[in-house]
């Protein structure tokens, strides 16, 4: 990864570098954000200046471009409504590393000139730092809390060694040297390196999904993305693009407290060996589960597991219903709170969701809410199992709708029967006719199923998946 001939550092909105900067940006659907600022000593009253942002941005999955955007010299005024229209534009992911501390310090500078309201949302957003987390989530344990830097996952994922002695150098300082250009622009391009690794595997996983069960695709505007408008066009992404956005992207947002110097977080700094404090930053903890579960025979319960998966984890339920675990979803397209909460308490079921923010409520759903952490189905699906020591076993495949969660008629039906039953609802392959396969119909929405190839693929996916051992 060699940055040294795309790198254009950016000191106005008259060179052909900006220029270059808001053509690249219009024709790139992910960008990777960083900041500099002048180390300070601890317990500084006010937030640091930012003094340089780096922005590289993918051009295509062969080539990237990175612009060093001096801060110190260039009107900040000028480049605001840039900066804010990337920064909320639902046609480009934003990868950072922690960026909420960056997003911060950026805010409060073009605060300071002029810019009244600052920055305090970004999002599509993706954490490099979740990208490794899900990555490795089959070789960590949940007990062990272990917080990467960003030169560890280089290391690891790119294999590739990322210098830090230049972190705590003096940003403010004109000109940069040619190693600062450097290393500013290599720590904004390895999160593009690191992210196509994960597109990758992203990739994988769904064409190995897709070659199994069909699922429905929400339209855009209900995945949590904010579709704000502005007079700034970019291409919109591609489809398998668009589907890592959906299923696995976050958001940035400061709120009011934020905005004070004396909240921030110390251990989210460090000092170098100067005495100065640096950026470094961390990942809240999370609380694992504690159980019981609502459904345990000591709390009055059946003994059969039951879930309910918000908006952010509706994949999952579909890879749940596939073992024979009872996943429901909410009733809405776009529940309240509220509403998750009552439906959680009412059907006695555990709130599987990515969303931290409701874990706030745990007050009152007691041992009924479980924070996922990883990020494909398959990998969800795996920690649900072994979080909550669900028992899956072959005869339990497909034994529920993945359309509406409802159980199957145990006795299957003959062929007649299913043509009778699939009569101004269902259509039934003609090839079906001179083959002997058993039909199977929901109890609750009539929905018909067969074994068809697709239905022996998902068997074996899953048998796979979970490693089920054959009697």
């Amino acid at each position: 990864m060699d940055p040294s001939d795309g790198i254009h550092f950016v000191s106005s909105t008259d060179s052909p570098e900006f220029t270059r900067l808001s053509s690249s940006l219009t024709r790139s659907s992910v960008i990777g954000l960083d900041a500099e600022w002048k180390p300070v000593r601890a317990h500084q009253p006010n937030f640091p200046t930012v003094l340089l942002l780096q922005i590289a941005c993918r051009l295509d999955s062969h080539r990237s471009i990175v612009f060093l955007l001096d801060l110190s010299e260039i009107l900040l005024p000028s480049v605001y409504h840039l900066l804010r229209d990337v920064f909320l534009s639902p046609h480009i992911l934003k990868l950072g590393f922690r960026f909420k501390q960056d997003l911060l310090y950026l805010s409060s500078t073009f605060r300071s000139q002029g810019c009244d309201s600052g920055f305090d949302r970004v999002e599509p957003f993706l954490d490099i730092a979740t990208i490794y987390s899900h990555l490795h989530h089959k070789q960590t344990t949940r007990k062990t809390k272990v917080t990467k830097s960003l030169s560890f996952i280089c290391e690891e994922l790119l294999g590739m060694s990322l210098s830090k002695e230049l972190q705590c150098s003096d940003w403010s300082l004109r000109p940069l040297t040619k190693d600062q250009r450097t290393y500013a622009a290599i720590d904004a391009l390895c999160l593009i390196e690191i992210f196509n690794v994960f597109q990758l595997r992203v990739l994988k996983e769904e064409m190995v999904r897709a070659t199994t069960i069909e699922y429905p695709q929400r339209p855009h505007a209900e995945q949590g993305i904010s579709l704000r408008k502005s007079s700034w066009v970019t291409l919109p992404m591609d489809y398998t693009l668009l589907q890592i956005v959906r299923g696995y992207s976050d958001k940035i947002v400061l709120t009011e407290s934020d905005g004070k110097p004396g909240t921030s977080k110390k251990k989210g700094k460090r000092k170098s060996s100067t005495g100065f404090t640096c950026k470094e930053k961390r990942v809240d903890d999370i609380d694992e589960w504690r159980g019981p579960a609502p459904w345990d025979y000591l709390l009055g319960g059946d003994g059969f597991p039951k879930f309910l998966c918000d908006v952010m984890v509706e994949g999952l339920a579909k890879h749940l219903r596939c073992v024979g675990i009872d996943a429901a979803v909410p009733y809405s397209r776009k529940p309240e709170t509220r509403e998750l909460i009552d439906q959680a308490i009412k059907e006695k079921r555990v709130l599987l969701t990515r969303d931290a923010k409701l874990l706030r409520h745990e007050y009152l759903l007691g041992n009924q809410i479980y924070r996922v952490k990883s990020l494909l189905k398959n990998d969800q699906l795996i920690e649900v199992i072994e979080t909550f020591q669900l028992k899956i076993c072959e005869d339990q495949l497909m034994s529920r709708c993945t359309k509406c969660n409802g159980r199957f008629i145990q006795k299957p039906l003959s062929i007649e029967e299913a043509i009778e039953a699939a009569k101004g609802f269902q259509v039934i392959p003609n090839c079906l006719f001179d083959r002997n396969i058993e039909f199977w119909q929901c109890t609750d929405c009539n929905q018909l199923y067969w074994e068809g190839t697709q239905y022996h693929n998902a068997v074996q996916k899953f048998i796979d998946v979970c490693k089920i051992s054959s009697a």
